[in-house]
């Protein structure tokens, strides 16, 4: 190993579907330094509403480390831990201003709106609330997890504005 690679430095790790809990745990019981930034989020269920507290990244949570091999082993073997992203001669690290950042956004109370589930021209269907079956495109995010989606008739487009959880993305395009 040469040197410089045996700086601590927070890298991100891909976790299995749904693990980003266990593998926090894992690492954290082997004493390693985790962060896994999770936000309040508004849960429906059909009968009734609460909120609850998801990881911000889905898949991923950051892990601070030198990238010792030995201390690289037990981070990969965790249960859950698929592998550190980067190249392919070794794993990009984070910015510790960008962790700090987290941190500090994640602590406040304020809402966090990610804006990766749908890119601007996705062709998305509402499934849920008072537009239920409309077709059209996505416009963009609006906040407090509101969505714009645009529909053309006529050559002209009409715009509603829809609860993100009930909008999904049309299969098949």
């Amino acid at each position: 190993m040469t040197q410089d690679s045996l700086i601590r430095a927070w890298y991100v790790l891909h976790t299995r579907s749904r693990f980003e809990n266990v593998v926090y745990e894992n690492l954290s019981r082997k004493s390693l330094e985790t962060f896994l930034p999770r936000i309040r989020v508004l849960s429906r269920r059909k009968d009734r509403k609460k909120f609850i507290r998801v990881p911000l990244f889905p898949g991923y949570i950051f892990v601070r480390t030198d990238l010792d091999p030995n201390e690289h082993l037990e981070i990969v073997k965790t249960v859950g831990a698929v592998r550190l992203i980067g190249t392919n001669l070794r794993p990009v690290p984070v910015p510790d201003e960008a962790i700090e950042s987290l941190k500090i956004m994640v602590a406040s109370e304020e809402g966090i709106e990610t804006g990766t589930r749908f890119s601007r021209g996705d062709r998305v269907m509402v499934v849920g609330g008072p537009f239920a079956g409309v077709v059209g495109i996505f416009s963009n995010y609006k906040g407090m997890s509101r969505v714009i989606v645009n529909i053309e008739v006529l050559g002209q487009f009409a715009s509603a504005e829809v609860n993100e959880a009930d909008v999904e993305i049309v299969p098949g395009i």
